[in-house]
């Protein structure tokens, strides 16, 4: 089965890459219903294979994949949002529940800090009853080795409100860049959490400010590609952070 044909069958997946594989996960189908399914791509080969399918089905998830885990958090079903937390083992084929989200919230970021936990950070959390989805700052902590979410004052909110934004572990500080807020236009800044003095800083600002880019770490630099501010973006630019901004 051609690359072409596998994708053509949904949309709104979440791709994580690593080694030679490619895993697309979840998306939307043609009915406009969430998809379970799970979808391995060997490069080398140039062929997709189907794997075990999750337990919920989704779209617009935050994907993470760590050594031979792929882990699943969030995500939407025919615009709601879901608070269901998965992990794929890759090695054993096999997915496992974990202790669901604290909130419901999309368009967040998820990184790995230096203790090997899981932090969602930011993003657009859905409102009670008939209010409206709301940006958050919150950042949620998953212990992987005690299996659970740390407490709420564990952990240090974003100093801005932001979804759909760039979000890296560079140079042992989770940073995080543009994005949407609640101004008219895309965000232009930028913040890292200093864990010597727990806090969020300001770093300084994007030259183009977007929302939607695809971002990368090479070498301890982030390069962020694309995106939209009103209108789709060509930009491209490298956030480097030098040694003194960090003491």
């Amino acid at each position: 089965m051609t690359s072409s044909d596998q994708l053509k069958r949904g949309f709104l997946n979440r791709l994580c890459v690593a080694d030679s594989r490619a895993l697309a996960v979840g998306g939307m189908a043609a009915d406009l219903l969430p998809r379970s399914v799970l979808q391995q791509y060997d490069l080398r080969k140039d062929v997709w294979a189907l794997l075990p399918p999750m337990p919920t089905p989704r779209y617009d998830a935050n994907c993470h994949l760590l050594g031979s885990k792929l882990y699943v958090a969030g995500g939407r079903q025919c615009k709601r949002p879901v608070k269901a937390f998965e992990v794929y083992d890759t090695e054993a084929r096999s997915w496992t529940s974990l202790p669901v989200l604290p909130c419901k919230r999309t368009y967040g970021g998820v990184v790995w800090d230096s203790a090997g936990r899981l932090c969602l950070l930011g993003g657009l959390r859905q409102g009670g009853g008939h209010q409206s989805s709301k940006f958050t700052k919150n950042v949620n902590i998953f212990d992987t080795n005690q299996g659970a979410w740390l407490k709420s004052e564990e952990t240090v909110a974003l100093k801005t409100k932001r979804a759909d934004f760039a979000a890296a572990f560079l140079r042992g500080r989770m940073v995080v860049a543009g994005g949407l807020g609640h101004e008219p236009s895309a965000l232009d800044t930028v913040e890292a959490f200093n864990p010597q003095k727990k806090k969020w800083e300001r770093l300084g600002p994007m030259n183009f400010p977007r929302c939607s880019a695809s971002s990368i770490v090479i070498r301890d630099r982030l390069l962020v590609v694309g995106g939209v501010n009103q209108v789709p973006s060509s930009a491209h630019e490298i956030l480097y952070v030098k040694e003194e901004e960090y003491l």
